[in-house]
């Protein structure tokens, strides 16, 4: 392992372990090494070569959390993805962070990255932030959960996602004393900087990756509001139809926010969004006009896109973009409840007709 003697610059461990969110490591790493400091590589084990989950990091570690003292060290970062789930498996790395916690080191967690701060007991009593999807988890262990970039109580850094990574970046740089105008850093609260160029030079997402993103959820939408052009032509059934009209204006919605963030960078929607709604009109065509038909062809567009948008949120460090993908899979979700509602309505009122026996009393 790499001397752990004390050094007039700061030092930061941040932790890997393997199917690490690729962007949550190397973001912190390249600038906290950028800024000069010592940034040593903790993991399990140490002859392991630890691989993101995007193929994109390939990395060994410095030492193990098993040999590694808290107190030398100033921060403690924690990356998100499926790593968390492995570290707080292991009771050295849980120790370790629980040590840094106890002598008031900066201890920072991104994205799943809090699931290691819940089994060490550390956010009770907390304001935290962490991954959707582990939103009622930090609940549970005694945190208030705050859907923000960034969330900082006391020593306890938190953000989302990979969207948020400059942002809480930059917060943990300058809590180590990095920032103010030599350093070029934006303010973390500032809403107006543009946090995907810190975030590219970094290690994050390119401009091209952004733009790539942009337009793979810009043909879902456009795939989406011509299918539904063609089913609410079809429906004679009006709530359906309702719905459907209230569906269309969301999506015209979607598509103006995403041309709009593909106009701020310079770009233009690509060929294959801007031909996605001609495939759709001819795969819709092909369908029936049965209004419940309608209804479930709608109802298997909506779920696709909830796969296919929850795979952009976490896909790019563009925090714009991000928000962007974040309302779209929000509304998905919510439309999707609204057409099972009324499918189970139509459905159960022509089971009821079918079979008007249905819940009368046993004699």
């Amino acid at each position: 392992m790499t001397s752990l003697n004390h050094h007039s610059k700061k030092k930061i461990a941040i932790l890997i372990e393997n199917d690490v969110e690729d962007a949550e490591f190397q973001v912190p790493y390249n600038a906290l090494k950028q800024a000069g400091m010592d940034v040593v590589v903790l993991g399990s084990r140490m002859n392991e070569t630890y691989k993101g989950k995007r193929g994109k990091v390939s990395v060994k570690p410095d030492g193990t959390t098993a040999e590694a003292i808290a107190a030398e060290f100033d921060a403690v970062v924690i990356p998100g993805g499926m790593a968390p789930d492995k570290m707080r498996c292991n009771r050295n790395t849980v120790r370790f962070v629980q040590e840094a916690a106890a002598q008031n080191q900066i201890v920072a967690a991104v994205c799943h990255g809090p699931q290691l701060l819940i089994e060490a007991d550390l956010l009770k009593g907390k304001q935290a932030t962490g991954y959707m999807a582990i939103r009622k988890d930090i609940i549970n262990a005694g945190a208030k959960y705050i859907d923000e970039a960034l969330v900082v109580d006391g020593n306890l850094i938190t953000s989302r996602q990979p969207g948020d990574l400059a942002i809480f970046t930059t917060a943990i740089l300058s809590r180590l004393g990095y920032g103010g105008k030599d350093a070029a850093l934006p303010n973390e609260n500032d809403k107006d900087a543009e946090w995907w160029k810190l975030a590219d030079a970094w290690g994050g997402s390119t401009k091209g990756e952004v733009v790539k993103t942009l337009n793979t959820a810009l043909a879902g939408e456009k795939y989406s509001i011509e299918a539904l052009h063609q089913y609410v032509q079809k429906e004679s059934d009006a709530e359906i139809k309702s719905l459907f009209e209230e569906m269309l204006q969301n999506k015209q919605r979607h598509i103006e926010y995403l041309e709009a963030r593909l106009n701020q960078l310079g770009e233009k929607p690509s060929l294959a969004a801007n031909i996605a709604n001609q495939y759709a009109k001819v795969k819709t065509a092909l369908t029936g006009s049965d209004d419940i038909y309608q209804l479930r062809s709608a109802l298997g567009d909506v779920q696709t896109g909830i796969g296919d948008i929850g795979n952009l949120v976490p896909a790019t460090t563009d925090p714009i973009s991000t928000a962007i993908f974040t309302e779209i899979h929000k509304d998905l979700v919510m439309y999707e409840q609204r057409l099972v509602e009324l499918y189970r309505a139509k459905v159960g009122n022509q089971v009821k007709s079918a079979n008007p026996t249905t819940g009368a009393a046993v004699s």
